[in-house]
């Protein structure tokens, strides 16, 4: 059992199961869009996740302690160097188009950790910024790279993937604001600290509703031209949103780290997962 836990924790806090959470939102943008199978695209979703992630959370660690690093973070150091190979690997091999844009969510995600200007803190502690650039890096990696690289027509569905995108990575985060709640920097100003944990979840189901209100404008949902797909299409949205709303409904400051950092993040590979069963 102990094994079991270290290697949860591990698991966890190498970033390979979020890791996996923008891999399953890259192949719902797949599947979306009617994207063949795109291995480039999905690696370097999944190993950039990787390197982008352990660099927020150990940059400053790594940096700052480095005689004293945990036997976990060395090999969680080389996890992320060999990801980083990965990532260079899979970059080359994408259009030039989606490079750029990639390059573009890089600078975002070092304006989010560095803090580059004089006497200024990163982004991340930018008064009530965080939410936001974490679920437009999300957006731009799951959606944006993908439709790019496919070299597909963009149209008004685009445009809606990536609103619903947004709101369902924001939704998912104030879950973690939450949990957080008793232990952020007032400073950080985050949407509970600002409007309270029963206005948080409140704004959250509105959210969501929203979420599932916009699905009904999807051009590919049409009933009189193909009933099964577009049934299966609503029910896979509006199972999401229900699993969603469960999570935001019970969750509060005392629950485990693993109601966010493990069952949380893991919405987007059951979703993914659930519409592999009903195909």
């Amino acid at each position: 059992m102990k094994f079991f836990k270290k290697a949860l924790d591990f698991y966890i806090q190498s970033s390979i199961h979020v890791a996996f959470a923008v891999y399953s939102l890259v192949r719902m943008t797949d599947y979306m869009f009617h994207i063949p199978y795109d291995k480039p695209v999905a690696y370097f979703a999944f190993f950039g996740t990787i390197v982008g992630y352990n660099f927020v959370k150990y940059e400053a660690l790594a940096r700052t302690r480095k005689a004293q690093m945990r036997k976990e973070l060395k090999v969680i150091s080389v996890l992320s160097f060999l990801s980083l190979l990965a990532v260079g690997f899979c970059f080359f091999q994408l259009q030039r188009i989606t490079q750029i844009v990639s390059v573009a969510f890089l600078i975002l995600t070092l304006l989010y950790t560095l803090p580059f200007f004089p006497n200024r803190k990163n982004a991340r502690n930018w008064a009530g910024l965080k939410i936001y650039i974490v679920a437009l890096c999300w957006v731009g990696v799951t959606v944006v790279l993908p439709v790019l690289n496919a070299e597909i027509t963009i149209t008004s569905d685009f445009y809606l993937k990536c609103i619903q995108r947004f709101i369902l990575i924001f939704v998912l985060i104030l879950i973690f604001e939450i949990i957080d709640l008793a232990n952020d920097d007032p400073h950080l100003q985050t949407v509970p600290q600002q409007i309270g944990v029963k206005r948080t979840k409140i704004l959250g189901y509105g959210l969501l509703m929203i979420f599932c209100g916009l699905e009904f404008f999807n051009s590919n949902i049409n009933f009189n031209v193909n009933f099964q797909s577009s049934l299966l299409q609503l029910i896979s949205i509006f199972l999401l949103a229900i699993m969603v709303v469960l999570f935001l409904f019970f969750v509060n400051e005392k629950r485990s780290k693993y109601y966010t950092s493990f069952w949380v993040e893991s919405v987007p590979i059951l979703w993914w997962l659930m519409m592999i069963l009903f195909q």
